[in-house]
């Protein structure tokens, strides 16, 4: 049974959660882990690099990776962060709007979300779902940056913010067994609906200080 390692959100912070991965690979070595986007602040070179540096000393079997909305370098200039990816972590997995079959488990990772004043892999509602129709109906474990709607989406006003066509998209995975996201640091935790595991990940709270973490699921 494949164990999964799952984190997101942790804008440069990465360094804080070492002692507790360390922990972790010594009680699952063969585990995969999962990143679920915003690895930086605003996607600079060095961010990149740096966190790219520390993700790839990782013991981890396998280590699959997203990007988020901070992270800019992957849409604005994706050759070069594919660069960094190559010399650095050239055996990190990195999707973006792409899969991977590992364990016997297909994975699949898209860093889009919703609009909202620009950031990275932004969509409009009529863009948006040229991305959720790429989502194979296979799907075993979906990474997305953003939540789906009414799922561990809501900020700290209570608006939910979630992807609605997303959430349709979902319905249409008869062999989805786990959704991992991010994005909204206030709606950390752990949701199972309908034979689907949801969790958001985000290491940071809203006051990017770190609040949680990673957590551990077997599948």
């Amino acid at each position: 049974m494949p164990t999964l390692v799952l984190i997101s959100d942790t804008h440069t912070k990465h360094y804080e959660i070492d002692a507790q991965l360390k922990e972790i690979y010594e009680n699952h070595p063969d585990a995969i882990i999962v990143h679920a986007g915003d690895i930086s602040y605003r996607g600079r070179k060095w961010e990149v690099e740096e966190f790219v540096e520390w993700y790839s000393g990782l013991p981890f079997k396998h280590k699959i990776m997203i990007a988020g909305n901070h992270d800019f370098l992957f849409e604005d200039s994706p050759e070069a962060a594919k660069d960094i990816l190559d010399k650095i972590g050239p055996e990190i997995i990195y999707l973006n709007d792409s899969g991977v079959e590992l364990e016997g488990l297909k994975f699949w990772g898209s860093p889009v979300t919703p609009w909202f004043h620009n950031w990275a892999f932004n969509r409009v509602e009529e863009k948006i779902n040229e991305h959720w129709d790429l989502i194979p109906v296979d799907t075993n474990i979906l990474i997305t940056h953003g939540p789906p709607y009414l799922t561990l989406d809501a900020t700290k006003s209570g608006l939910r913010v979630g992807c609605p066509e997303l959430a349709n998209k979902i319905e249409d995975l008869s062999d989805l067994k786990v959704h991992v996201f991010g994005h909204i640091h206030e709606a950390d935790g752990i949701v199972e609906r309908n034979g689907v595991t949801y969790i958001n990940a985000s290491i940071l709270d809203l006051y990017y200080e770190v609040k949680n973490s990673p957590v551990i699921l077997h599948v």
